[in-house]
């Protein structure tokens, strides 16, 4: 089964495409399942605007629009409602209010911030602060602990570029975590793809000596990802290189 459970929409920003031009480009690509995971909106006490991520008035239109689709291409493919967001405790009941009334089929974290952004720092930047990595690492188990999130989207976001010592001790806490609670580590393919810092053979080292299990996430921001089977192709050459166990689908969804 062919399945991406990591799709963004023009709602975040930063994306390019109609729900509808995803939808048919995964289709044309050979997906049996499609899941919707844009950046899930925040409820800001103070005004702020994010510009990278849907607004809560935004959130009507994104369930109309992909639970129509959901029903008009049933028959040529599965397609489920997300959202990726970061675990920021202030912000949690604020977010779950808003999204109360919504048929949601599943979350994944990204874990972009530790903070609210509009006074946070942006997590995908080179750091040798090891107190940031231990932040991270400590949030996003936090985060895992609620239950919320069903796998971690690029979990080697942060670009430690500190001691070996100190990448290999918190990264390797934070595999051993999510081995233990069986939750899938994110191959995420926009990053491979765009030559990011990310997936890192230095973190899936870890995983693979601590015995994690992958998924891969497309993360598609523009509709033609989805038709380019090469990318999924590429994903699991990587998964057979580090040796990692691929999930392909998300139990309870399936």
């Amino acid at each position: 089964m062919l399945a991406n459970y990591h799709t963004h929409t023009e709602r975040c920003g930063h994306a390019r495409g109609t729900d509808r031009e995803f939808v048919e480009s995964a289709i044309k690509g050979g997906f049996d399942v499609l899941g919707f995971a844009d950046h899930c909106p925040w409820v800001f006490g103070d005004g702020y605007v994010s510009h990278i991520r849907m607004t809560p008035a935004e959130v009507d239109g994104y369930f109309a629009s992909l639970t129509a689709l959901k029903k008009e291409y049933a028959d040529d493919i599965r397609i489920y409602i997300g959202f990726e967001a970061e675990f920021i405790p202030q912000l949690i009941e604020a977010q779950d209010r808003l999204l109360a009334d919504y048929p949601l089929d599943y979350m994944i974290m990204g874990q972009h911030f530790n903070n609210p952004e509009n006074c946070g720092e942006y997590m995908g930047v080179p750091t040798s602060d090891e107190g940031l990595l231990r932040e991270y690492v400590d949030r996003i188990i936090e985060g895992m602990d609620s239950g919320r999130y069903r796998y971690l989207a690029h979990p080697d976001l942060l670009d430690f570029t500190g001691s070996k010592q100190a990448y290999e001790e918190h990264y390797t806490r934070l595999c051993e975590y999510l081995k233990a609670k069986d939750i899938p580590v994110e191959i995420n393919m926009l990053g491979m793809m765009n030559n990011k810092h990310y997936p890192s053979e230095r973190f899936f080292r870890i995983a693979q000596k601590v015995g994690n299990k992958a998924i891969i996430g497309c993360d598609a921001h523009i509709p033609g990802f989805l038709n380019d089977s090469s990318i999924m192709k590429i994903g699991k050459a990587f998964a057979d290189l580090m040796k990692l166990e691929l999930v392909e689908s998300l139990s309870g969804l399936e």
